[in-house]
């Protein structure tokens, strides 16, 4: 068979583990040859091409970002682009696409097979929150740098009494800034699904300093927001950004303490993933190779518990994987004394 792939969005860990695998098992066990299209859905409207062998899928297990390259290019905005992908694949003599991407990405695979291309998603988001599987490759890497980097936080903050405050990436959803906010001993972990309150912050901050305690870790993801109120953009656009310096000023003014921030931004997304994430990632390309050659077409691969299984597309992309308020996570760490600014 003759497969195409793409990595559509933004990179993160693993998109060439998946490239890999699925390349490696279509030719060893298939005879299949492949084709990657550059940069996202913008290779298939333009049709820009790299063969995918062997040879150039050699090496590049271990390195991060990804050989095909990426984009947020949305056929959908494109004038005549759903037109221009059925073009550029019938060209291309296609049997079958693999698309790697979230939400938008697999959005746009799931209208291509609605036009009768024979498709497969990979689920790929760095925030984890692509319904159908339980966890996405690149995310298990991005919660090890942001642990660190709150472990590291610690010292500095304790070394001069003062209050530091994190911003990791989390548009919609909170799953890294809980996780590592757990693993990494914050105080306050403030995600979208749980709008703040500063006085509940600032109450917790105090509460700290009372018990002889001179300095606090906030952890907070970009797309955190308080209560009644609009997450924070980067002024003059529509982009999240600034919620950790909006965060530290009322800090400072309620609490007379010092505080400082750190946008910890792409590092999260960046460099090798770890052998969770590669394994996941292996396990990933195998599977989209394997629903391929099986005819399951209008499927995703997903981790669901320790296996690997096919989902409809649209019912991955249906809605948003939220952190549920209830649930075990948010409930382990109020227990241990985290606040969630509510």
């Amino acid at each position: 068979m003759r497969i195409g792939m793409l990595t559509g969005g933004g990179d993160c860990p693993g998109l060439n583990a998946v490239i890999r695998a699925a390349v490696r098992k279509g030719i060893l066990h298939h005879g299949d040859e492949f084709i990657g299209f550059m940069e996202g859905w913008r290779g298939v409207i333009e049709n820009v091409t790299m063969p995918l062998t062997l040879e150039t899928t050699s090496g590049i297990l271990q390195k991060g970002g990804t050989i095909l390259r990426s984009s947020r290019t949305n056929v959908k905005k494109v004038e005549g682009g759903f037109e221009k992908c059925l073009e550029t694949i019938k060209k291309n003599n296609l049997d079958a696409l693999i698309a790697l991407g979230g939400d938008d990405t697999q959005s746009i695979t799931l209208a291509l097979g609605e036009r009768g291309v024979k498709c497969v998603g990979v689920p790929k988001t760095i925030d984890n929150d692509l319904s159908g599987t339980d966890a996405c490759f690149g995310f298990d890497t991005a919660v090890m740098i942001a642990t660190e980097a709150v472990d590291r936080l610690h010292s500095t903050a304790e070394a001069h009494q003062r209050v530091m405050v994190v911003q990791l990436m989390g548009r919609h959803t909170g799953w890294i800034a809980l996780e590592s906010g757990l693993a990494g001993g914050a105080d306050v972990i403030l995600i979208p699904e749980i709008p703040y309150s500063i006085e509940a912050i600032t109450e917790k901050l105090i509460e700290r300093e009372r018990t002889g305690r001179r300095f606090s870790i906030v952890v907070v993801a970009e797309g955190a927001r308080p209560a009644g109120g609009e997450p924070s953009y980067i002024e003059g656009s529509h982009r999240y950004g600034g919620i950790a310096e909006r965060i530290a000023h009322e800090i400072e003014e309620r609490c007379g303490k010092e505080t400082r921030t750190l946008v910890l931004g792409h590092i999260q997304r960046g460099g090798s993933p770890n052998p969770y994430d590669r394994n996941l990632a292996l396990r990933f390309g195998a599977a989209a190779v394997r629903c391929v050659e099986r005819g399951n077409y209008g499927s995703m691969v997903a981790l669901q518990g320790k296996e690997i299984r096919a989902v409809p597309i649209g019912d991955a992309v249906q809605e948003v994987k939220r952190v549920q308020v209830n649930s075990e996570l948010v409930n382990t760490a109020r227990r241990l004394g985290i606040s969630f600014g509510d």
